[in-house]
């Protein structure tokens, strides 16, 4: 069945000067440009196309794959606003409509915001949206702890950074046991620490639990693995530094890197500590 909006392998069935029709099943041959048209294709031979619509509302296909497929999220720019709406660049030649009704707030050209790409099977048009949660936490939450998930970054909030897990569910990644500064958009792997009882989902960005068990010093181990085993942060930082990444003074700062060196967990230098290679 084909999807709108998302890869299909489709089968090649006539090439005309222009490009070449692909067997579109109920939606009829799909057109793929001359421009995308691969060396060697002839009819009955497979690819896999990207399904959407092109400036007249026409199916079109394309080898090109945009940067968020109907049900994904990612984070695009904004290169047009006017009355109908604003427009995002996805990676297409037509770029990605975002209708009024779905946008938080109003959109500006040039702004780099989290877009949800969907379908309306109504008007048979995808369209993007800025409501976020709208599209999220619609299916059960299946996930076991420690278990290792995709996480994107949604938005900073006074307790941390609230994540898009699997492009699925929301969490939240603790502030004290994040210890880099995160970009709406970004993605990593983490892991799930905890389903709560009201069904939040608490995320960690390291499987270890470090941190939740040994106090400062499993933090700044954990910090210590998530950035390649390197930290620009020592006993000669300032107690401001210190206080911004590990939210403790320096004195106990000090102390704790002072028992992680004499059990031989890291080094210190003046400028840096970096685990101990073994």
């Amino acid at each position: 069945m084909i999807q709108i909006g998302k890869l299909n392998n489709l089968t090649c069935v006539k090439q005309v000067d222009f490009g070449a029709y692909f067997d579109g099943e109920s939606f009829g041959e799909i057109l793929l440009p001359k421009r995308y048209e691969p060396d060697n294709l002839n009819p009955g031979d497979s690819l896999e196309l990207f399904i959407y619509n092109d400036s007249e509302d026409r199916l079109i296909a394309t080898t090109e794959k945009p940067l968020a497929m109907v049900g994904q999220i990612a984070r695009m720019k904004i290169v047009d606003a006017n009355n109908i709406g604003a427009f995002a660049d996805w990676g297409l030649m037509k770029d990605l409509l975002i209708p009024f009704r779905e946008q938080k707030t109003k959109l500006k050209k040039g702004q780099d915001v989290l877009i949800a790409v969907e379908y309306d099977f109504t008007t048979q048009r995808i369209f993007g949206s800025t409501k976020i949660e709208k599209y999220l936490d619609n299916i059960p939450a299946e996930y076991e702890e420690g278990q290792e998930v995709d996480l994107m970054v949604w938005m900073e909030t006074d307790f941390g950074y609230k994540v898009i897990i699997n492009q699925q569910h929301s969490g939240l990644l603790y502030r004290n046991q994040v210890f880099q500064h995160l970009e709406s958009g970004e993605i990593m792997k983490g892991y799930i620490q905890k389903i709560r009882e009201d069904e939040k989902i608490d995320c960690m960005l390291t499987k270890s639990g470090f941190a939740k068990t040994e106090g400062l010093s499993g933090q700044i181990i954990e910090a210590l693995e998530i950035n390649g085993g390197t930290l620009q942060i020592s006993d000669k930082s300032s107690p401001e530094e210190i206080q911004q990444l590990f939210h403790c003074s320096k004195k106990a700062f000090k102390m704790a890197i002072g028992r992680l060196y004499k059990e031989k967990k890291i080094t210190i230098y003046p400028d840096r500590i970096t685990l101990t290679t073994k």
